[in-house]
C-alpha cells in the first residue's frame, strides 16, 4: 500500500505553482519566449492536479491525473460557450485566471504536459516515501 499524500505538501505545492504561473504571465523571460503563454497553461493544469491530490490524498496517481485532465479539458471546452453572464465572469481577473477566455487546441496539449509532469513527480515522490 502506498503512503497517503500530505494535504499540506499538496497545498503548498499548489501555492508555489500559482505563484510561478502568475509570474510566468508578468515576468517576460521567466520561460523561453518561444513557449509563449503555454507554461502558464501547463502550470494551471498542474495546480488542478495538486488540488485533486489535496482533496483525495489516498487516490492513485492515475486517478488524480485523469481528474486533473478532465477538469482542465472541461474548462477549456467551456470556452466555446459564450453568453453574457459567463463572459462577464471571464472578463474579471479571477474569472479569466480560472475559466480562461478563448478556446485553443494547443492549450489541451499544454494541460497534458502539466498533468504528466505532476503525475511523474507524484509517482516518484510516493515511491521514494514507500516503506
Amino acid at each position: 500500500m502506498r503512503a497517503r499524500r500530505s494535504r499540506v505538501v499538496m497545498l503548498t505545492a499548489m501555492a508555489l505553482i500559482v505563484a510561478l504561473g502568475l509570474a510566468s504571465r508578468k515576468l517576460p523571460g521567466l520561460f523561453p519566449v518561444a513557449l509563449g503563454k503555454y507554461p502558464g497553461d501547463a502550470l494551471w493544469a498542474l495546480m488542478v492536479f495538486c488540488i485533486a491530490g489535496a482533496v483525495r490524498p489516498a487516490a492513485s496517481t492515475a486517478r488524480l491525473a485523469a481528474v486533473a485532465l478532465g477538469i482542465s479539458f472541461a474548462v477549456e471546452f467551456s470556452q466555446l460557450y459564450h453568453a453574457p453572464w459567463i463572459d462577464g465572469i471571464r472578463s474579471t481577473t479571477l474569472g479569466h485566471l480560472v475559466l480562461g477566455s478563448a478556446f485553443g487546441w494547443i492549450d489541451l496539449a499544454a494541460y497534458t504536459v502539466g498533468v504528466v509532469i505532476g503525475a511523474a513527480v507524484d509517482a516518484l515522490w510516493r515511491k521514494a516515501r514507500q516503506p
